[in-house]
């Protein structure tokens, strides 16, 4: 292994750590409560829901780092992978809340860490399709 090939990993990792943060800013802007807050306070559901949600998308980033050659091409790679999941989860959540009355989000607020479970389901088998896609 080369230095080069040693800087180059510590720039695809680093700029995979920021998006990754970013993006799991981002998802938390667009639920009804504080995610960090409520991890801190021990909601167990929160924490499996964006645990999930962060492992789906670290594996679609992984993917896309695999099949792409450039940095940039990885990183949108995972911006629009992000896009349609939240879209997906968006349409799913609604069409459950709709259909059987299931409300996940506010199930998941609660703490009732099947409603996180399968909230955090929709992105890991949306992830494991993206990756198959690359």
């Amino acid at each position: 292994m080369t230095w080069t090939e040693i800087l180059g990993m510590l720039v695809w990792t680093g700029a995979g750590g920021i998006l990754l943060f970013v993006l799991m800013w981002i998802d938390s802007l667009f639920t009804k409560y504080k995610d960090i807050m409520e991890i801190k306070n021990g909601n167990m559901a929160v924490t499996t829901r964006f645990v999930m949600k962060l492992f789906a998308q670290g594996y679609i980033l992984s993917q896309s780092i695999i099949t792409s050659n450039l940095l940039w091409t990885a990183l949108l790679v995972s911006v629009v992978s992000f896009i349609i999941l939240f879209l997906l989860e968006r349409i799913v959540e609604w069409l459950l809340k709709q259909v059987a009355g299931l409300d996940l989000e506010k199930g998941t607020q609660e703490g009732k860490v099947a409603h996180a479970m399968m909230a955090g389901s929709f992105h890991l088998v949306g992830a494991l399709i993206l990756a198959a896609c690359l």
